[in-house]
């Protein structure tokens, strides 16, 4: 039985890949900082072994990351105001885990994010290439994954949003003319991939992107399709959606979009599209089938984690 440690796992990518994991042989330490997150892991993978903690503060965590067999890095701050916090979650946590692993030299699998081929600049951007740094001079067995937009069970942020903020409106606004290229990225196809990794131990560093690119002004209205919502989009011009936004913020700390994923969003990107069907020995889901798995699911769907 291999023991595979997983700090950040009771986020996104961590819930999607403890349900894909649980009922094999792997052994899952799942590590994270956020109770209510936690509590869900825990309702849903009662016999998994759940540790909460800051893994960047040092503490009883790192005996159990020393005696792990691999480990998926998956701690990461997306959103926020704060650079000191993205700081602080991609790359002061990283150094401690490199740190706490390094003797036992297990084998790694970073999720990385698409992000650090980007041309947008902001803060998650710059810490993550951070972050990637560091693993790359870490000397351990490796294999980086550079995600693009992820959305599946359990999301909070990004596609998820979208569609509960859809759930409450009547309106939903679109800035500008809403053509921004995504390529958005099933969370079970991702976990899927990081599954075949702990399998066949690959090594190098691989862009995953989806590999179906549609406008975000098309993507809203395929999840209006799907959930069959009968919201109205409306466009507002783009330097009008931007003051909303920051108006926003002055009421909300952490909110779940800010001006700078907004020039993020604005920002013209075409990430790399490579077989990692073939290279990796899974299936890619069709995007459209993808949003309904994600959606209309009665056991995992209606759950949301906290942001």
């Amino acid at each position: 039985m291999r023991r595979v440690f997983i700090p950040g796992a009771a986020g996104l990518v961590g819930q999607n890949l403890i349900a894909r994991l649980a009922g094999t042989e792997i052994e899952i330490i799942a590590v994270d900082k956020h109770t209510a997150n936690l509590n869900i892991l825990r309702s849903l993978h009662p016999g998994i072994k759940i540790i909460e903690a800051d893994v960047a503060n040092p503490g009883p965590w790192t005996i159990e990351a020393a005696t792990c067999d691999a480990v998926v890095m998956l701690q990461a701050q997306i959103g926020g105001l704060q650079r000191n916090e993205f700081e602080r979650n991609n790359v002061t946590s990283t150094a401690r885990v490199l740190d706490a692993v390094s003797a036992r030299a297990p084998y790694l699998v970073h999720v990385s994010s698409s992000v650090v081929n980007s041309a947008a600049k902001d803060f998650y951007t710059e810490t993550k290439e951070a972050q990637e740094s560091l693993v790359l001079a870490c000397g351990l067995k490796q294999v980086i994954l550079r995600p693009t937009l992820m959305f599946g069970w359990f999301d909070r942020k990004h596609v998820g949003w979208l569609k509960r903020f859809m759930d409450r409106t009547p309106v939903f606004p679109i800035p500008g003319a809403g053509r921004y290229l995504r390529q958005p990225l099933f969370a079970g196809d991702f976990v899927a991939i990081i599954a075949a990794c702990l399998q066949g131990e690959p090594t190098g560093a691989y862009n995953i992107s989806g590999l179906e690119k549609i406008d975000y002004v098309d993507l809203i209205k395929l999840i209006r399709s799907v959930t069959r919502s009968r919201t109205r989009i409306v466009h507002i011009p783009y330097e009008l959606f931007s003051l909303l936004l920051t108006t926003y913020a002055l009421f909300d700390r952490n909110p779940p979009f800010t001006t700078r994923q907004l020039e993020a969003l604005a920002t013209p990107d075409v990430f790399e599209v490579i077989d990692w069907p073939s290279i990796f020995g899974t299936t890619a889901t069709p995007l459209r089938r993808a949003l309904e798995i994600t959606f209309l699911d009665p056991t995992y769907s209606p759950i949301a984690l906290e942001f």
